[in-house]
């Protein structure tokens, strides 16, 4: 009768800590060790799909692109960035030449641009931008060209442009012009 007792005993302790572990606390006890099991944050809602907001649209003109051979993963080149202008809510000022787009023409056809280069407000802050763009001709009417963004500016003024995350466009003016215009959005 006694061990009858004590097994309804266990069952019954096993079903308490099995009850607590549910509700989110509890402990359980191994090999007479005894472990304290913490309550979890409840699930935070689903975020909803982020929007974009315009940040600036630059005009950015380029030199004749030099081409820098076959490697391993494809062709590499590389595009000076010669100046340019950039616009936006609260926002403008001059490209700075000395910036150039590095490129990688992947064997699949894909291309991969990895731009770096300097912005200055019309107040003299400088923006250094870091956009790395992928392009694909989906066919001969429709090409995905899409970039992510980084911006490093001074705190103060230009502070919040730190603490984003950006996205862009980009497109192609030749051979009108020498210049590709970068829209870039923040993600909101």
């Amino acid at each position: 009768m006694a061990l009858i007792s004590r097994r309804n005993d266990e069952i019954n302790s096993l079903d308490r800590r099995r009850k607590l572990l549910l509700a989110g606390m509890g402990a359980f006890t191994v090999g007479g060790a005894s472990f304290a099991v913490a309550q979890t944050a409840a699930v935070s809602p689903e975020p909803a799909a982020p929007k974009v907001e315009l940040v600036y649209t630059a005009t950015v003109e380029i030199a004749p692109m030099l081409l820098l051979g076959d490697s391993a993963l494809g062709e590499r080149r590389m595009v000076p960035i010669t100046g340019g202008t950039f616009e936006g809510p609260g926002l403008r000022g001059k490209v700075l030449a000395g910036g150039a787009d590095r490129q990688l023409i992947r064997k699949d056809g894909a291309r991969l641009l990895d731009a770096l280069y300097e912005m200055q407000t019309d107040d003299g802050a400088i923006l250094t931008v870091h956009n790395k763009v992928l392009i694909h001709d989906v066919s001969p009417e429709k090409r995905y060209a899409f970039s992510s963004i980084e911006i490093a500016a001074p705190e103060g003024k230009y502070g919040w442009l730190n603490r984003l995350v950006y996205v862009g466009t980009l497109q192609g003016l030749m051979p009108q012009r020498a210049a590709v215009v970068i829209r870039t959005y923040k993600l909101i």
